[in-house]
Protein backbone atom coordinates (compact mmCIF):
# COMPACT_ATOMS: atom_id res chain seq x y z
CA UNK A 1 0.00 0.00 0.00
CA UNK A 2 1.48 3.31 -1.08
CA UNK A 3 1.37 6.34 1.17
CA UNK A 4 1.26 9.86 -0.15
CA UNK A 5 4.00 12.04 1.26
CA UNK A 6 2.56 15.40 2.25
CA UNK A 7 4.46 18.35 3.63
CA UNK A 8 3.28 19.43 7.03
CA UNK A 9 1.81 22.94 7.20
CA UNK A 10 4.83 24.02 9.28
CA UNK A 11 7.21 23.04 6.45
CA UNK A 12 5.21 24.71 3.72
CA UNK A 13 7.35 26.64 1.25
CA UNK A 14 4.68 29.22 0.53
CA UNK A 15 6.16 32.67 0.97
CA UNK A 16 4.40 35.17 3.20
CA UNK A 17 4.81 38.87 2.48
CA UNK A 18 4.84 41.28 5.41
CA UNK A 19 5.56 44.97 5.71
CA UNK A 20 8.42 46.08 7.92
CA UNK A 21 9.70 49.50 8.83
CA UNK A 22 13.45 49.30 8.24
CA UNK A 23 15.57 52.34 8.91
CA UNK A 24 12.47 54.50 9.08
CA UNK A 25 11.09 53.40 5.71
CA UNK A 26 8.40 50.85 4.94
CA UNK A 27 9.41 47.83 2.88
CA UNK A 28 7.94 44.43 2.04
CA UNK A 29 9.76 41.20 2.82
CA UNK A 30 8.75 37.73 1.61
CA UNK A 31 9.80 34.81 3.79
CA UNK A 32 8.62 31.29 4.52
CA UNK A 33 6.33 31.03 7.58
CA UNK A 34 9.03 29.16 9.53
CA UNK A 35 11.48 32.00 8.82
CA UNK A 36 8.97 34.57 10.12
CA UNK A 37 8.56 32.46 13.26
CA UNK A 38 12.34 32.27 13.73
CA UNK A 39 12.77 36.02 13.19
CA UNK A 40 10.05 36.76 15.75
CA UNK A 41 11.60 34.35 18.24
CA UNK A 42 15.06 35.90 17.86
CA UNK A 43 13.60 39.39 18.26
CA UNK A 44 11.81 38.27 21.44
CA UNK A 45 15.01 36.70 22.81
CA UNK A 46 16.92 39.91 22.09
CA UNK A 47 14.11 42.05 23.50
CA UNK A 48 13.67 43.90 20.19
CA UNK A 49 10.81 44.48 17.80
CA UNK A 50 11.01 42.61 14.51
CA UNK A 51 11.30 46.02 12.84
CA UNK A 52 14.34 46.95 14.95
CA UNK A 53 16.01 43.58 14.36
CA UNK A 54 15.42 43.89 10.60
CA UNK A 55 16.93 47.39 10.73
CA UNK A 56 20.06 46.03 12.45
CA UNK A 57 20.33 43.24 9.87
CA UNK A 58 19.89 45.80 7.07
CA UNK A 59 22.58 48.08 8.53
CA UNK A 60 25.04 45.19 8.83
CA UNK A 61 24.54 43.67 5.37
CA UNK A 62 26.96 44.40 2.57
CA UNK A 63 25.62 43.32 -0.79
CA UNK A 64 22.74 40.85 -0.62
CA UNK A 65 19.06 41.67 -0.55
CA UNK A 66 17.40 42.29 2.80
CA UNK A 67 15.45 39.04 2.46
CA UNK A 68 18.65 37.05 1.88
CA UNK A 69 20.41 38.87 4.71
CA UNK A 70 17.55 37.98 7.09
CA UNK A 71 17.74 34.30 6.11
CA UNK A 72 21.53 34.24 6.59
CA UNK A 73 21.19 36.00 9.96
CA UNK A 74 18.64 33.41 11.15
CA UNK A 75 20.88 30.50 10.09
CA UNK A 76 23.95 32.10 11.71
CA UNK A 77 22.02 32.80 14.91
CA UNK A 78 20.85 29.20 15.31
CA UNK A 79 24.20 27.72 14.23
CA UNK A 80 25.92 29.75 16.96
CA UNK A 81 23.28 28.66 19.48
CA UNK A 82 23.74 25.00 18.49
CA UNK A 83 27.49 25.33 18.97
CA UNK A 84 26.96 26.91 22.39
CA UNK A 85 28.45 30.22 21.25
CA UNK A 86 26.91 33.66 21.53
CA UNK A 87 25.17 34.55 18.26
CA UNK A 88 27.20 36.62 15.83
CA UNK A 89 25.86 39.43 13.71
CA UNK A 90 24.08 42.53 14.86
CA UNK A 91 24.10 42.79 18.64
CA UNK A 92 22.37 45.24 20.93
CA UNK A 93 24.43 48.37 21.60
CA UNK A 94 25.97 48.88 25.03
CA UNK A 95 23.70 50.44 27.66
CA UNK A 96 25.43 53.83 27.42
CA UNK A 97 24.85 53.99 23.65
CA UNK A 98 21.13 53.14 23.99
CA UNK A 99 20.60 56.26 26.06
CA UNK A 100 22.03 58.38 23.21
CA UNK A 101 19.58 57.08 20.60
CA UNK A 102 16.87 59.39 19.45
Amino acid sequence: MSQTCRASPRLSSTLVMRNLVVGGRRTSVRLEPVMWEALQEIARRRNLSVHRLATEIDEARTASSLTAAIRVYIVDYYRAAAAGMPPSGPQPPPAWARSLRV
